[in-house]
């Protein structure tokens, strides 16, 4: 008998981890009872080892089939850095490598085997001889009509069940509503499957929808401010990721395009320089990313609005595998709806797909919070806000709108609802440019009326008129601006209007790119990563596949210095500690030692600041001496006042500023760096006085 230790031993000694996730115990135990299963798991919830696990206890082979051969190699390699034999069978392989893999299969050399569902022919002859102990469909959902990447190969594989009819089928997938689950199980002839839908919050990821107003430099602000962080900027279409590469590329950002229409050797080479971190940026089309192990993934961006709630899950589900803070980004354009309510429209089940585009619409309208609205869609309720989506951080403020209202919604009428959202704005904000002129529209009488009000917010103005259903979009007329019965109770009932204020698009950086590169690079994670990548690169494997990020902080935080505190850490199982914690341990050690001589230096340098301070010297004077900035001896004297030294900063410095520093800080939410406050400041309170009043503040609260 199989017994939960049995379990919690397997799990540490080849996978690094002291417990398991939600579900995880669950289903494998099902499995193991021989019971055929489908489990709904959000990416990054820990499938894998779901089918991984119970492939080490069983006798004989466990099947994997997989949708993308070009990612069956990271994922076996996976297993292999884990001490675990598999393999992978494709059309890649010439006839005496797929051969040999066979004959391993044979021989018990080899306990799970990768293969794409157009490939399962090539084990036609071996299936009579060899011992199938579980059979795992990995994503699901592509076996249905009603999901969200349906994949006609998949459809044949409901007769594995009735090949194998004692052996355990394992259906898994991230993202499946009801209508998909039961497809899924049907499609496939389960047999009474156990079901398992874990949560969908994943917790560590921020949301956030903006505006698609110049979103080209909104986006080259935000990868500047994380320079080493790697990211996916997901495209509507093919030109637009190979424009958007270009435009990243001439400005050093390290960006290419992928797409179904490059050649596959190209694509193949792209996926293989982002997934080794030789490539900080990929923009693609939903053709990427599907069983991606990528575990270092920082930020996904959707730079059109997606087809769908479940596509849109999975593809922000991308970033953060390893359970670290990540960020997501949807930029919304009714340009992009207009196109994909068309697309939809021509498609296969046009209704229900015009239909999952309406949620989707709605989700990027929504005023509340927006996780909860992500949760619900998987039928999965939550009362209380997340408090890390942009609604949480920022909620909407409301004002009394009517006055707005009725200009946009008389401009329309005197338009005689025959023009599109933009030309409404321009003829609102009174603008001279030629279609104006050519309709003779400066002639009307409420020609220019909103002259006072930004384009950005008359255009997101008229966005919430259409969303409160005061007038709509005639999809089929040019997208011409009509007005609902609604409407009529603004113009001429006084009907209040509620509107909720404009919120400015987020271009700032936080940090400049000077500043996080100096930071991260003097961090033990930096030197870890270093020795990462070195070693991924020896072995031709990806670096998550040596340790993920998760793993290189907790021994940033942990610091390990032995074989007993470092397989400590999730993540290290006992391969990797025999393949790599010599060298680990090493970095730390080393690491360790040159910080305790920097700390000598720096108290060192520190004593001369104070002894010249105390013998009355000024800081110009003592900058001066030293040769240092004034920025610099005054950090100085804030180190030692922070570490108990008795210095009268209040002299550099006036209550007045203290006081708006401290205000400074709380709206900020205490930021890290100086750099905030100086903007927040517009300049007008120097670095020097902000270090000085922040150690002043810092003090008062530590003494209270």
């Amino acid at each position: 008998m199989i017994t939960s230790q049995i379990l919690h031993t397997t799990l540490k000694e080849n996978f690094g981890f002291e417990k398991f996730r939600s579900n995880q115990e669950e289903i494998i135990n099902t499995i193991l009872n021989g019971n055929d299963t489908l489990a709904i798991m959000p990416t990054g919830g820990g499938k894998s080892i779901c089918f991984q696990l119970p492939a080490l206890l069983f006798p004989g082979i466990t099947i994997v089939i997989s949708p993308l051969i070009a990612l069956m190699k990271d994922q076996v390699d996976s297993l292999k850095a884990n001490g675990i034999a598999a393999c992978f069978i494709n059309s890649t392989q010439t006839e005496t490598e797929q051969q040999q893999h066979i004959e391993n299969l044979k021989n018990n050399k080899v306990k799970l085997v990768y293969i794409a569902p157009e490939s399962l022919s090539y084990l036609d002859n071996a299936f009579s001889v060899l011992t199938i102990s579980l059979i795992a469909i990995d994503e699901a959902h592509c076996i249905s009509s009603w999901g969200h990447d349906f994949r006609p190969a998949y459809t044949n594989l409901g007769y594995l069940k009735n090949r194998f009819p004692s052996t355990p089928i394992l259906a898994l997938t991230a993202t499946a509503d009801k209508a998909t689950r039961q497809d899924i199980s049907n499609q496939l002839n389960l047999r009474k499957p156990t079901v398992f839908i874990s949560s969908f919050d994943r917790k560590n990821l921020s949301l956030e929808v903006r505006p698609a107003l110049d979103r080209v430099k909104q986006i080259i602000d935000f990868i500047e401010s994380k320079p080493n962080d790697s990211g996916i900027i997901y495209c509507l279409s093919r030109k637009t990721t190979e424009d958007l590469a270009e435009k990243l590329s001439k400005i050093g950002i390290n960006a290419k395009a992928y797409h179904a229409g490059l050649d596959s050797e190209l694509r193949s080479k792209t996926q293989d320089e982002f997934i080794n971190d030789q490539c900080q940026v990929i923009c693609a089309t939903i053709a990427f990313g599907m069983g991606i192990d990528k575990s270092n993934v920082r930020w996904v961006i959707h730079y059109n609005l997606p087809k769908n709630i479940e596509g849109y899950y999975q593809e922000i589900g991308r970033a953060g595998r390893d359970g670290l803070a990540s960020e997501t980004i949807l930029f919304e354009s009714y340009g992009d709806l207009i196109q994909l309510q068309k697309f939809a429209s021509q498609g296969q089940n046009a209704e229900i797909q015009l239909a999952k585009l309406e949620r989707m619409k709605q989700y990027t309208d929504a005023l509340s919070c927006r996780r909860k609205i992500l949760l619900s869609y998987f039928s999965e309720i939550v009362t209380e806000n997340c408090g890390n989506c942009d609604i949480c951080k920022n909620p909407p403020a409301f004002f009394d709108g009517t006055i707005i209202a009725q200009k946009a919604l008389s401009a329309i009428i005197r338009l005689q609802e025959s023009e599109p959202l933009a030309v409404i704005v321009d003829f609102l904000r009174g603008s001279k440019n030629a279609y104006i002129y050519e309709k003779e529209y400066q002639n009307l009488k409420t020609y220019g009326v909103g002259i006072e009000t930004s384009w950005h917010d008359w255009n997101q103005y008229l966005i919430q008129l259409i969303n409160l259903g005061y007038c709509e979009i005639a999809f089929h007329q040019q997208n011409k601006i009509k007005l609902t019965p609604l409407a009529r109770k603004v113009l001429f009932e006084n009907e209040k209007v509620q509107l909720n204020t404009v919120q400015k698009a987020n271009t700032s950086k936080t940090e400049t790119k000077e500043t996080k590169t100096k930071v991260v690079a003097n961090s033990l994670f930096e030197s870890l990563r270093k020795l990462r990548y070195e070693i991924a690169k020896e072995e031709d494997v990806p670096a998550y596949v040596i340790f993920s990020d998760a793993a290189l902080r907790q021994m940033e935080i942990n610091r390990p210095m032995s074989e007993e505190e470092l397989i400590a850490i999730d993540g290290v199982g006992k391969a990797k500690l025999e393949k790599y914690g010599d060298a680990f341990i090493k970095t730390i050690i080393a690491f360790q030692k040159d910080k305790k001589v920097k700390s000598k230096k720096e108290s060192s340098t520190y004593k001369e600041t104070l002894a010249l301070y105390q013998e009355g010297f000024s800081t110009e004077e003592i900058a001066a001496k030293r040769k240092l900035g004034l920025s610099t001896i005054m950090s100085h004297l804030a180190k030692l006042y922070s570490d108990g030294t008795s210095i009268d900063l209040h002299q550099f410095i006036s209550k007045e500023e203290v006081n708006l520093i401290a205000a400074a800080r709380l709206k900020l939410e205490k930021p890290a760096a100086l750099k905030p406050y100086f903007d927040y400041f517009e300049e007008k309170i120097g670095y020097e006085k902000i270090r000085i009043g922040l150690a002043i503040i810092e003090k008062e609260e530590a003494n209270t």
